[in-house]
């Protein structure tokens, strides 16, 4: 694909991202037409008379619904950045951000917070410490062992340290209370955006973006590293300086969506493929239009999560149900996107 067409590509998606951002802003539970939200957007910026009706709306807008849809952009966008970076540096279709253990680690750490207190901003902080536990322990098996691929050894290790992560997730259900932080942890491993709150949002948005916009600027080097590390060191490339880069990045956007909103499979792994396809193998555009086809792919699902019965369904069976008929359709093109 052509740089144009490729730069199009990508701003058709922001489009289609910015829409969707206003319409689920309207769309809910109580609906919002769009001259009264006109009315309200005027309101805030320019100031003049108010009513009880703009009241209402900074409940529904500023209170439930801007959070909640700016948290499922961040962490669509992180959780598909991620992948796509895991997909390059491992040269492995089947990578996503699970890989080096990190969703298990961080899904111990938020269980055993629920376990240990009642303080949610434990919660978060356990979830993200073991986060980067989970791949201290991925990198330290893959280490230990010196006459393999560095690559294949730090696979195993993720394999090993997600193992280990998700046996003692299983030991912190069994101890929990089944009535009271046993029903919490599993509702929270289903993943939801429920408890989004604006300032929490806004918080985390910036490690988020920064962890983001680090991928991308190492993009350029990522199509490189697909060559293979003695090809890549030929032409230039401090294999290990970047390639360990990209997993703190990855790790830290990973744990953070973890943190900010449960366990959410398969984005990383079917946004990837999805563009890869479009667009062709190359990084430089692959990456950046991950994050943004990710934050409307995770907006579309929590829409059908929050909207489609009269009880709202966890935002992780969502994307598995919708990921997995995806997945088994790119899978018939996998090979041909990836040469």
């Amino acid at each position: 694909m052509t740089h144009t067409k490729t730069f199009r590509t990508l701003s058709a998606a922001i489009a289609v991202l910015i829409l969707l951002t206003v319409v689920s802003l309207l769309w809910g539970q109580y609906p919002i037409d769009f001259d009264t939200f006109m009315g309200y957007v005027n309101f805030k910026l320019f100031g003049g008379a108010g009513n009880d009706t703009y009241t209402l709306l900074d409940n529904i807008i500023l209170q439930i619904r801007l959070p909640r849809i700016l948290l499922a952009i961040l962490v669509g966008a992180s959780l598909a950045v991620s992948g796509a970076a895991f997909q390059a540096m491992f040269v492995n279709p089947l990578v996503s951000p699970g890989i080096l253990g990190v969703l298990a680690g961080a899904s111990f750490g938020a269980a055993l917070g629920m376990l240990i207190s009642e303080q949610w901003y434990i919660v978060q902080a356990m979830a993200f410490i073991f986060g980067f536990v989970a791949v201290g322990v991925a990198v330290l098996i893959g280490s230990m062992v010196t006459n393999s691929r560095s690559t294949i050894m730090l696979v195993l290790g993720g394999v090993i340290s997600g193992s280990l992560f998700t046996a003692l997730l299983s030991i912190v259900k069994y101890v929990a209370d089944p009535y009271s932080t046993l029903p919490a942890i599993v509702y929270w491993l289903m993943g939801s955006l429920t408890m989004a709150d604006l300032s929490g949002v806004l918080y985390v948005s910036i490690p988020m973006i920064l962890s983001i916009l680090g991928m991308i600027a190492l993009s350029k080097y990522f199509d490189l590293l697909s060559l293979g590390d003695e090809e890549a060191k030929a032409l230039g490339v401090n294999v290990t300086l970047i390639r360990l880069g990209a997993i703190i990045l990855a790790t830290l956007a990973s744990s953070l969506s973890v943190v900010m909103a449960g366990m959410i499979g398969w984005v990383g792994l079917i946004i990837p493929h999805i563009i890869r396809m479009a667009i062709g193998p190359s990084h430089r555009m692959l990456i950046p239009l991950s994050a943004v086809v990710g934050a409307i792919f995770l907006l579309l699902a929590d829409s059908v999560s929050r909207l489609t019965f009269s009880v709202e369904i966890p935002l992780g069976i969502i994307t598995s149900l919708i990921g997995i008929p995806i997945f088994i359709i790119v899978l018939k093109n996998a090979r041909a996107a990836w040469n």
